[in-house]
């Protein structure tokens, strides 16, 4: 297998320097399919709430606790992992991580408590973050300045295709057969990637200036806590809602319970279009392409909050939530823009970010539906949630006009 050095700043190499197209496409497989297996495992929980709240005899409100503590445990080892593992090869790294995912979601399968369920989502989570900002960075390192964004969004596909296919797949033999079936699914998803990252990605050298030190460096940039602002509050409108999908589609639209997995269909349809077509805005204009998407996310939430009641609509407007993913790959690759030297970490914090946007999200519509708004009413939260973050991008925004260096403080 061939050495590659893929630990130095994303977009820097001369073209001719670049692996070939057969290598690049091979690599981007690779960590796409650990990018499906972490969708499917993330997302999958969403539809299959009221089953889990079923068999460990808590609310749906309570069985959301999950979401959240694995949305914690992505927030606290993205960060932590990426200082702790700055001297580590990054196709090593890749490899640990996705082994501890594919085994947490094996033992998920087996919890015997809602206690135990609920710890064990918080160490599933503790490699997601990582293993994006890490993935994001190698694919990012492989192929041109100007077609970066196109390749994070690549890595990202397996996130969007887990929407489209495995969570309503999951979700489907989840509620025909027994929700740990899902869990099982994931964890042998997750094998497979270990498998397909051994074969395909290549062996990379660690720079001699790695050090924690100089990962830590990241948070001494304003620009960096900005981006993350935007992504920890302006996206949690969209976990808002699709965290109660299923009981929206249920008891809001009055739809039977088979038809969850069709609105999870629709959800993911419009994340690997948001995907698409954000991917190559962003390669445009990064700040244009968040801005407009946090602006489309206050009208698109509104409008699910107004409409949840009518089916067709309720489905228009879960697509349309999903298209808001176009943010996703332009916010990492502009924190491979202002991290400078600390690219892992930042990179993988902007998972930390939108899982901390998952668990305000989940948590703030857990609150007003149990104060008695209704599950339709979770859309008001997500736009409200999107208006603040882009009160954060303005600020960004206007850092940069002025022209102030996100180099350091």
């Amino acid at each position: 297998m061939s050495e590659i050095a893929i630990n130095e700043s994303v977009g820097t190499q001369p073209e001719d320097a670049l692996p070939s197209a057969t290598t690049v496409a091979l690599v981007q497989l690779a960590l796409a399919c650990g990018g499906f297996g972490i969708g499917t495992g993330e997302f999958a929980i969403m539809g299959l709430l009221p089953n889990v709240a079923e068999t460990f005899s808590v609310t749906t409100p309570q069985a959301g606790y999950v979401i959240s503590a694995y949305a914690l445990g992505v927030v606290v080892g993205a960060p932590v992992i990426a200082v702790l593992a700055a001297k580590m090869a990054r196709r090593t790294l890749l490899l640990t991580l996705m082994l501890l995912f594919a085994v947490g979601n094996i033992l998920s399968a087996v919890a015997p408590t809602f206690e135990s369920f609920t710890f064990l989502r918080f160490v599933t989570g503790l490699p997601h973050g990582a293993y994006f900002g890490v993935a994001a960075l190698v694919a990012a390192s492989m192929v041109p300045v100007y077609r970066r964004a196109r390749a994070v969004g690549r890595v990202m596909l397996g996130l969007t295709v887990a929407t489209l296919l495995g969570t309503p797949l999951t979700t489907f033999f989840g509620q025909s057969l027994d929700w740990q079936v899902a869990f099982w699914s994931v964890g042998l998803v997750g094998l497979l990637t270990v498998a397909l990252i051994w074969v395909y990605v290549p062996r990379d050298r660690v720079s001699e200036e790695a050090s924690f030190l100089r990962e830590l460096g990241a948070f001494r940039r304003p620009q960096v806590w900005l981006t993350l602002g935007i992504a920890a509050v302006g996206y949690g409108g969209m976990f808002a809602m699709f965290s109660y999908i299923a009981s929206t589609t249920t008891k809001v639209a009055m739809l039977p319970e088979s038809a969850v997995p069709i609105m999870l269909v629709l959800f993911g349809v419009g994340m690997n279009a948001g995907n698409f077509i954000g991917s190559w805005l962003a390669d445009k204009s990064l700040l244009g392409t968040i801005g407009g998407s946090l602006i489309y996310n206050i009208v698109v939430l509104s409008t699910f909050a107004l409409t949840a009641a009518n089916p067709y609509m309720l489905g228009l407007s879960v697509f349309l939530v999903g298209c808001g993913f176009a943010a996703g790959p332009a916010l990492q690759t502009r924190l491979m823009d202002v991290a400078a030297d600390a690219q892992t970490l930042a990179a993988a914090s902007n998972h930390s970010a939108f899982n901390i946007a998952n668990a305000i999200g989940a948590w703030l519509g857990g609150l007003v539906i149990a104060w008695g708004y209704g599950f339709a009413a979770t859309g008001y939260v997500g736009a409200a949630l999107s208006f603040l973050g882009l009160f954060v991008f303005a600020a960004s925004f206007r850092l940069e006009r002025r022209g102030r260096s996100p180099q350091a403080v």
